[in-house]
């Protein structure tokens, strides 16, 4: 697919975004992107360049857009912000309420925000900033100084669906340590590790063991309720030759293992910690940790396999189905993912700070992921050497009534908004 340049820019989005310096706008494309690595036919603006670090994002249907920032700006959690004058540029903001998390949602009118222990919820009306105070739906969500992120799913039928990631690589009886053998049964399932289910309207609920949807996830909080299912995206696990330097060389652990979109169903176990997906093999494998030599099968056989399969230590930060023709055909019904980038493919480069589209058939991945907002428009000119070189990160997707597609960046503090030429919002 090609590719519009990362210089097709214009002045006006340069003062807008302060992304990169030179470049005009090509007038053959039509539309400026915003820096952005965009398919033909596709533009973009920054719709906020001062978003402290967002991360979850969604879309009222009046189109004011909600953030969940990773760090609190000026004492609130959550980030409020309205284009007033159909620029493509926001140009009311205001912070408010509890969060200071990743996961936000809106169901039933209805914004629901997570924090790190949380889940709240407020009222939208035709303010800015709803004007009611928080309702408390869920507390007591383990603390842990891992894996803490999290995300957020609300059914058709209102039951909401929050992860809880396992603060861990993989179970070892000594966590991150060479040699160390992997605990069986692995503890930390009993509290970690899965995805939980409550009721998206009844206040005052309890984390409860006894509450998981499913287990066997070492980290997703890329979430998204879709025509009927749950999906998710999994942060595979780490470290396979620093842990086991005789059974995996460094080229090896570069590329093992796979991030992995799952569709989830009550009582699913993804195979964390005993497994990871091998993608040339294509399926799981026993871990280190239990046995396993990079080839041996075992018991991963019984646990759940995924739909695609994405390069290793990608870090999948959120998942959407796009809904409607905004787009074109082409997109409806697919799934967009917005990946954060790596930190440990050494001696490979780093890799991922990308959004893609996953295309979808019938409740199934239906041919290879597409690039859509490519990495050379989020990781800048130079070479990352570690995420924290990398200019801007994906960190979350939300669809606009109008069909434009928004992408937060939380190390650049930007907000993305997409559009088609060709379609209603172009």
């Amino acid at each position: 697919m090609q590719k519009l340049s990362l210089h097709a820019l214009c002045a006006t989005t340069l003062a807008a975004t302060g992304l990169f310096a030179g470049g005009s706008a090509s007038a053959a494309e039509g539309c400026d992107t915003a820096g952005l690595d965009l398919p033909d036919g596709f533009c973009a603006t920054a719709f906020a360049s001062d978003a402290g670090a967002p991360r979850h994002l969604a879309v009222a249907d009046n189109g004011t857009v909600y953030v969940n920032l990773a760090d609190d700006v000026d004492g609130a959690g959550l980030m409020a912000l309205r284009d007033t004058d159909n620029d493509g540029a926001a140009d009311e903001h205001k912070t408010f309420g509890e969060g200071g998390g990743t996961g936000l949602a809106i169901h039933d009118g209805w914004l629901y925000a997570a924090t790190v222990t949380d889940i709240y919820r407020y009222k939208l009306d035709d303010n800015l900033v709803p004007a009611g105070d928080p309702e408390h739906i869920v507390t007591g969500l383990p603390q842990q100084t891992s894996h803490a992120a999290r995300g957020l799913a609300i059914s058709d039928d209102g039951m909401l669906f929050v992860n809880n990631g396992a603060p861990s690589n993989a179970c070892q009886e000594s966590d991150r340590s060479p040699g160390s053998k992997g605990q069986d049964p692995c503890p930390l399932l009993d509290n970690h590790g899965g995805i939980w289910q409550f009721s998206a309207t009844e206040t005052g609920q309890q984390f409860e063991p006894k509450t998981e949807y499913a287990t066997g996830l070492r980290n997703m909080f890329a979430l998204d309720w879709y025509d009927g299912q749950l999906y998710g995206v999994q942060h595979g696990r780490d470290q396979l030759h620093s842990n086991w330097p005789d059974a995996f060389t460094q080229e090896q652990s570069a590329h093992l293992p796979a991030e992995e979109l799952f569709a989830i169903d009550e009582g699913d176990h993804l195979g964390w910690p005993f497994c990871y997906y091998d993608p040339k093999m294509d399926k799981k494998v026993l871990g280190p940790e239990y046995d396993g030599d990079g080839k041996k099968v075992g018991r991963c056989g019984d646990y759940e396999q995924p739909l695609a399969a994405y390069p290793a230590h990608w870090a999948p930060m959120d998942v959407l189905f796009y809904e409607g023709d905004g787009f074109g055909s082409k997109y409806s019904g697919g799934a967009f993912i917005a990946f954060h980038g790596s930190w440990n493919r050494a001696p490979s480069p780093q890799a991922g700070y990308r959004v893609i589209y996953q295309p979808f058939e019938n409740g199934k991945a239906s041919s290879d992921y597409e690039d859509f907002a490519g990495a050379q428009g989020f990781q800048g000119s130079k070479e990352i050497k570690s995420p924290g070189s990398a200019e801007h990160r994906p960190a979350g997707l939300a669809q606009g009534g109008d069909g434009a597609l928004y992408i937060s960046d939380d190390a650049g503090g930007t907000i993305f908004r997409v559009t088609h030429e060709g379609g209603s919002n172009g």
